[in-house]
């Protein structure tokens, strides 16, 4: 199974979300994407083994992938500030893969009837939907 990680800005989100996957020792193939050097930074010193930054690696990883992960930014262009870009969001809307997308409350893009919650408990419960579905 191909996992891959997508996160923006700081990178702490998908920072979490490796830490996470790598503690409950979740198997499968771990790609992290950063919109940008610092965010793929931060994902790659969490431990994922598979790191890249930028749109074409976005648009080449998620083609196969099986599951991406991520906050719910990635599908909509220019969120996170302008890290995402309208190719970006294309690519990974039209992937075939599951997509487990966080609500963070720092960008536009609101669920509704979704409970405010902490991003550590954001992590647990993405990780655990992550389980479930394998």
């Amino acid at each position: 199974m191909k996992i891959v990680v997508i996160d923006g800005q700081g990178g702490r989100l998908g920072q979490l979300i490796v830490g996470e996957i790598l503690k409950e020792q979740i198997e499968g193939d771990l790609y992290v994407i950063g919109t940008n050097s610092i965010a793929t930074s931060a994902m790659l010193k969490a431990g994922a083994p598979h790191g890249a930054t930028g749109e074409n690696p976005v648009k080449v990883v998620c083609k196969d992938a099986d599951v991406i992960i991520g906050p719910i930014g990635i599908v909509s262009a220019d969120s996170l500030l302008g890290e995402v870009t309208p190719e970006m969001a294309v690519a990974i809307g039209q992937s075939k893969a599951i997509k487990l997308l966080i609500p963070v409350s720092n960008c536009n893009n609101q669920v509704v009837g979704v409970k405010q919650l902490t991003m550590n408990e954001l992590v647990k419960e993405t990780v655990e939907r992550l389980k479930e579905l394998l």
